[in-house]
């Protein structure tokens, strides 16, 4: 979703982070990130955006499947940041076009959200010694992630439990179908 804008007095990238956060966390949203980037005479202002998930986590609740932001999310949160950015003077005078969305699943799992978010996907991570293992994430909670590994030619299917801090990265992994469930990749 995007909209267009000027804004008055620009202010440090820290200030505009804290300000769209303040103004999507009634929406139940957390800023993933923001990007201020030069488009020719204008500045593309790209916010990215994802479900608070900080209360399933608080209550233990490592396993329900959350749902992804609907259009109607999306749009929402864009109105609140285009209103938050047209009254305040975040932007300065400079015109911008504003883009605000979900991350997609190229973005790095490095947050136990992230990793609380995708229960259910296919999942890689590689451990801190880099070894590394994919299994579908059964459960995230606020200490680490439990993987169902399937089986090889070499070893039998099973269950992974692994700590955050043993882990270096994690990668959502792209599936074009799943047999099992008719869900989207």
């Amino acid at each position: 979703m995007s909209g267009e804008g000027s804004g008055r007095r620009s202010g440090s990238m820290q200030d505009l982070t804290r300000l769209v956060g303040e103004a999507v966390r009634p929406l139940g949203l957390v800023v993933e990130g923001v990007h201020v980037t030069p488009a020719g005479k204008r500045r593309q202002v790209r916010v990215l955006l994802d479900r608070d998930l900080q209360e399933l986590l608080e209550a233990g609740d490592a396993e329900t499947t959350v749902a992804p932001l609907t259009l109607d999310e999306v749009a929402e949160a864009t109105r609140a940041v285009d209103d938050l950015l047209e009254s305040s003077d975040a932007m300065g005078s400079a015109p911008y076009v504003l883009e605000v969305s979900s991350p997609g699943v190229e973005r790095p799992l490095t947050e136990p959200r992230h990793f609380r978010r995708n229960v259910g996907r296919l999942v890689a991570v590689t451990r801190v010694d880099g070894s590394s293992v994919t299994g579908r994430l059964q459960s995230a909670d606020v200490d680490g992630v439990r993987l169902e590994v399937a089986a090889t030619k070499r070893t039998p299917a099973r269950t992974e439990q692994l700590r955050y801090a043993d882990l270096t990265r994690g990668q959502v992994q792209v599936e074009f179908s799943r047999g099992d469930q008719g869900e989207d990749a």
